[in-house]
């Protein structure tokens, strides 16, 4: 047989691969491809297929399944499970550095088929190693095999909280193997247990073959004995016929301790040569496990007050996580808030609230928002939990500031009378934005329309005011934020247009003496008509009617029309803008 003791193999750690924490526990099923022991007697035939039974109890649920196969060589990673075909997802490797001799082992999750099958019979075929057995190394070493095995992981609503840890790489025992498990957390011991996937155990040979759980020899005879654990056996079915390779489960109530939360496992052989492919764990283990989630932060423009919506889990726990659990709030790394869970959260549940911050004045825009769910505030917690590493979550936060925005100039128009005017801010839409990404949204009457966004002034190049001065208000927008700035529309007085000819006949046409943006525009104005000789022959006003022709001065009497001809006029609008009178002639046509 081959002696390991003199030769170095390298391989993978086996390490924690997945977790399950509820009222879960576990079994294997699986069969070898060996017809015989390979022993000097071994035909070295090694089948391409075999068999094994699942049978489930009331009230399982299949959680997870997993299949491993191994065997002599560098491996056939594509089998099929009840004719259907597997391909490998993971795949491990182990090498006699002496002799260059390999080992392989592959993984796949066959939940879905297990869950659809549930018990019966699982047949894996087109397993094949034929090709890497050659008589001058495997066969007369003693180290051809294949085979194969699940791990089921099921739920049944009867059983305890538990933990179960599930393990895996292929790690050899040359002299002597340690694995330490760890992410253990042992709350009661009562029906602890530990299952291993090994390949390639030969009953007959035990020589100083131990199996110890934290310095304690687990045996479970006649199966097992203290000195041959890895011996070809199945635990589950009695099967003492599993050439070269074992599925055993143990009791370990007594062998770990309340409060571990890792047990040192170790191998010692001074012959037999066995790969351990999985180990799992199952610890009865009544803990929570709070996990934080920032769901939605919703920010002010232009403050340093902010609401947090979030969220306590307690999702793969085993006991329900206690009211008053602490959760700590920090901005870059300084602690500023504190608040804690008011209600107890159970297994699988969760709990949602809502926290209003106030961020310091020292803290800067763009800074780490970090929830810690039990933490008090200095970094320590008070419930003891399943993992004590996953509590935080966190959110880069820059503060909503509202878009920067141009000053705008008044716009003057004429004054179309009593101060109204029309007026054109059509290029106000680019002249307002001091940031070219940000949106101008509008123009509108009042702030409370800018700010509700409604009614918004849809003609923009032809307003009319009816009475200035008037504010027009400006609604910007950046991706979070808007700002409402203003400006003015106002008039001044625009010089008047005369229409200097005067035709007195009634036929309805230029019928007095008009003049364009004077009445209700200059309302202090006085307007005084000559004849050609220099006499007063008309006096008016803001509130006189326009001269129709008729004098109402000099030697006429009222209401005479005047004779046509020339006629010279003086136009005081007394108006700061205009300190000189107008002057000019006009032409009255009877």
């Amino acid at each position: 047989m081959f002696l390991l003791s003199i030769c170095s193999i390298y391989g993978q750690n086996v390490a924690l691969y997945n977790q399950f924490n509820g009222r879960y526990d576990f079994t294997f099923i699986g069969n070898t491809m060996n017809v015989a022991e390979n022993t000097a007697n071994d035909p070295c035939v090694i089948l391409t297929s075999s068999s094994a039974t699942y049978n489930m109890n009331p009230g399982d649920v299949v959680q997870s399944a997993y299949l491993y196969w191994a065997g002599s060589g560098t491996g056939d990673f594509n089998v099929n499970l009840n004719g259907t075909p597997i391909v490998a997802e993971r795949t491990f490797a182990l090498t006699l550095a002496s002799s260059g001799m390999p080992f392989f082992s592959a993984f796949a999750d066959v939940t879905s088929l297990v869950s659809t099958t549930g018990s019966g019979n699982y047949t894996l075929s087109n397993l094949d190693v034929s090709s890497f057995l050659n008589p001058n190394d495997y066969c007369i070493n003693g180290t051809n095999f294949a085979g194969w095995a699940i791990v089921i992981v099921y739920q049944n609503n009867a059983l305890p909280l538990n933990q179960l840890n599930v393990y895996d790489g292929l790690q050899n025992v040359p002299n002597a193997l340690t694995i330490n498990l760890s992410s253990l957390n042992v709350i009661d011991n009562a029906d602890a247990k530990i299952g291993f996937v090994a390949w390639e155990g030969d009953r007959n040979i035990a020589v100083t073959e131990t199996l110890t759980i934290n310095g304690n020899i687990i045996s479970n005879p006649p199966l097992n004995p203290a000195n041959n654990a890895f011996n070809g056996t199945n635990s589950i079915t009695g099967s003492t016929t599993l050439y070269n390779m074992d599925l055993d489960i143990y009791n370990i109530e007594n062998n770990i301790a309340i409060g571990d939360t890792s047990a040192l496992i170790q191998l010692t052989s001074g012959q037999d040569f066995v790969m351990i492919n999985t180990v799992v764990t199952k610890l009865n283990s009544q803990l929570p496990d709070a996990t934080i989630s920032i769901d939605e932060i919703i920010e002010e423009c232009n403050s340093r007050l902010i609401e947090v919506n979030f969220t306590v889990y307690n999702t793969l726990s085993t006991n329900e996580l206690p009211p008053g659990t602490p959760i700590a709030i920090y901005a870059n790394g300084e602690f500023i808030q504190y608040t804690e869970t008011t209600l107890p959260i159970p297994i699988d549940g969760s709990w949602s609230s809502q926290v209003t911050i106030e961020i310091p004045e020292n803290i800067p825009d763009g800074f780490t928002l970090l929830f810690v769910v039990d933490d008090d505030g200095t970094g320590t917690g008070i419930v003891t939990e399943l993992l004590e590493n996953n509590n935080t979550d966190q959110e880069i936060i820059t503060f909503n500031i509202s878009p920067n925005f141009n000053d705008l100039e008044p716009i003057i128009s004429c004054n179309q009378g009593l101060t109204s005017g029309t007026f054109d801010f059509v290029n106000y839409d680019e002249l307002v934005l001091a940031n070219s990404t940000d949106a101008f949204i509008g123009y509108y009457e009042s702030y409370e329309d800018a700010e509700n966004d409604v009614n918004e002034i849809l003609n923009i190049t032809n307003y009319n005011a009816i009475a200035t001065p008037k504010e027009i208000f400006i609604r910007v927008e950046n991706e979070n934020c808007f700002a409402i700035t203003s400006f003015l529309l106002e008039v001044r007085n625009c010089p008047p247009t005369v229409y200097n000819y005067v035709s007195a006949n009634n036929d309805n046409y230029n019928e007095t003496f008009f003049i364009k943006g004077l009445s209700d525009i200059f309302i202090n104005f006085e307007l005084e008509v000559y004849n050609r000789w220099g006499r007063l022959v008309w006096q008016g006003n803001n509130q006189t009617e326009d001269w129709d022709g008729f004098s109402t001065k000099g030697f006429r009497l009222d209401n005479d029309l005047s004779p046509k001809g020339t006629y010279y006029y003086l136009l005081f609008l007394n108006d700061p803008d205009y300190p000189q009178p107008l002057t000019g002639f006009l032409y009255l046509e009877k």
